[in-house]
């Protein structure tokens, strides 16, 4: 429940926009024993409307940092296996995010590039725009391989190739 303002910002922001996309749904990876504090948080999450896509998966917390530490993150749990920050794992269960998420001004400025990987729920621009946009970027994606138009290895080859001219 110290985390409920994290899922009620996802639950708004993010679940209520794209809960009718094929394949989409939020994985709530949590330690075992929180049962009752998670039949709360569906409880003020169910106020507003269904949890279909939504899912809660219970595990010992060793394997819940297994699965953190095999995230590309330099996020830490806190001491209750829980952090503010979610991922978008895409159906083939890579990660996904961005590889130069500086600003305008940093770009102006040759500041070194770095990467998102996860986005904080807390930080409601970041979730509102940033990551609605990456998962619009890949239900496109998904769209395109249907038609068979898509070339994930050119796409990142493009940007790639867009950073590299930037700092030259």
């Amino acid at each position: 429940m110290e985390k409920a303002t994290v899922a009620l910002n996802l639950k708004e922001l993010i679940y209520d926009k794209f809960k009718g996309f094929k394949r989409f749904q939020i994985l709530i990876l949590l330690p075992n024993g929180v049962e009752e504090q998670v039949k709360l948080l569906k409880l003020e999450l169910l106020k507003y409307d269904e949890l279909k896509y939504w899912h809660f998966i219970y595990g010992d917390q060793q394997d819940i940092i297994k699965v953190f530490n095999s995230l590309n993150t330099k996020e830490i749990l806190n001491t209750d296996f829980a952090t503010n920050h979610v991922f978008i794992v895409d159906k083939e269960r890579n990660q996904r995010g961005r590889l130069d998420e500086r600003t305008e001004k940093e770009k102006e400025k040759n500041a070194p590039v770095y990467g998102l990987s996860s986005y904080d729920c807390i930080e409601i621009s970041e979730i509102k725009n940033v990551m609605s946009d990456d998962l619009r970027i890949l239900f496109t994606e998904y769209r395109q391989k249907r038609k068979g138009t898509f070339n994930s290895a050119s796409r990142r080859d493009d940007a790639l190739k867009a950073q590299n001219n930037e700092k030259n």
